[in-house]
C-alpha cells in the first residue's frame, strides 16, 4: 500500500468542500483500502486543527477529547443524512435530532447579562466548550443548507470502492478524486480483461 494515502496531506478537497464545510466534515473519515480508515479528527489535536484550518475555532482552544468525540458524533449523523439523500429514502429519526440538536446549541443573538458597576449588556461568551458549541451549530445549519438548497441534487458519493467520500457532481464526474476515478477505471479494465479470459 502506498504509505502517501494515509496522510492528511495526500488528500485534496473533493468539490463541493470549499462551499460546504459540512461535505468536508462528512469526508473526513477516509475509507482506505484494506479496511484502514484515516480519520482527521483521530485526537483532540488533529480536531482543532480542522476546525482552524476551517474556520470554525481559534489555533489551540485547548480541544478535550469530549468536544472531539461530539464532532465525530455529529460527522456520522451528516453521514446517515447524506446517504438518506443519495440513496432516495427517508432520514434516520435519530440523524435528524442530532443535526437539530446541533442547531439549537448556540443562542442566534447575543445573550443578556447584568453587571453590578455598568448594569445590563449583551454579549457571547466564548469558552472551549462554547466555541465547540457553536462550531457543531455552524456545520449543522451548514448540512441543513446544503440538504435543502439546488446543490442538493448534485450531491452523490464518490463511486469507486472503498471510497466512502462525498462530492458535489459536476457534469458526469463521479469520482472525488484523480485517485479515485484512475482506482476505477483499473478495476473496470481489470474486469474485462477476466471476463474475456477463457476458463
Amino acid at each position: 500500500m502506498d504509505e502517501s494515502v494515509t496522510t492528511e496531506a495526500a488528500w485534496t478537497p473533493v468539490p463541493g468542500e470549499e462551499q460546504y464545510s459540512s461535505l468536508a466534515l462528512a469526508n473526513s473519515a477516509i475509507a482506505l483500502p484494506g479496511r484502514r480508515v484515516l480519520d482527521l479528527l483521530d485526537s483532540p489535536a488533529q480536531t482543532n486543527r480542522w476546525l482552524t484550518e476551517h474556520g470554525l475555532a481559534p489555533v489551540d482552544i485547548g480541544m478535550r477529547e469530549m468536544c472531539a468525540s461530539q464532532l465525530r458524533s455529529l460527522r456520522e449523523q451528516i453521514r446517515a443524512l447524506f446517504d438518506a439523500r443519495v440513496a432516495g429514502l427517508p432520514a434516520l429519526p435519530a440523524a435528524l435530532a442530532a443535526v437539530n440538536d446541533a442547531l439549537t446549541r448556540v443562542p442566534t443573538a447575543p445573550l443578556l447579562h447584568w453587571d453590578e458597576k455598568n448594569g445590563p449588556y449583551r454579549a457571547t461568551p466564548h469558552p472551549t466548550t462554547e466555541i465547540v458549541d457553536h462550531a457543531l451549530a455552524t456545520l449543522a445549519a451548514n448540512a441543513a443548507d446544503l440538504l435543502t438548497g439546488p446543490d442538493a441534487e448534485r450531491l452523490t458519493a464518490c463511486q469507486s470502492s472503498p471510497c466512502n467520500r462525498y462530492l458535489l457532481r459536476h457534469g458526469r464526474r463521479q469520482w472525488c478524486s484523480t485517485r479515485c476515478g484512475d482506482r476505477a477505471r483499473a478495476a473496470r479494465a481489470y474486469a474485462r480483461r477476466t471476463r474475456a479470459q477463457p476458463d
